[in-house]
């Protein structure tokens, strides 16, 4: 799976805080979550919903359907990302 962040972004800056992986910055409009660093917090943490989309205020951090990735991926990435 991929997350991604939507127009109802508010830019609070919530989710970059929580991000354990840098994989959000700050864009105009809204925030962008670069699909080459997100592991969803696969690898990160146990909690299966990944931190950005328990912070955010306005539930702008959706799956992004396009880009689904299984959790192996997701760990692979983290390994990969992490060495």
């Amino acid at each position: 799976m991929a997350l991604k962040i939507i127009d109802e972004c508010i830019a609070c800056d919530a989710c970059t805080e929580v991000c354990p992986s840098g994989a959000i910055e700050g864009a105009d409009p809204i925030y962008i979550i670069s699909f080459d660093l997100c592991t969803q917090c696969v690898g990160y943490f146990d909690d299966p919903e990944p931190s950005c989309v328990k912070v955010c205020p306005v539930d702008a951090i959706i799956l992004d359907e396009s880009k689904l990735e299984t959790d192996i991926q997701l760990m692979e990435k983290y390994i990969k990302n992490n060495t």
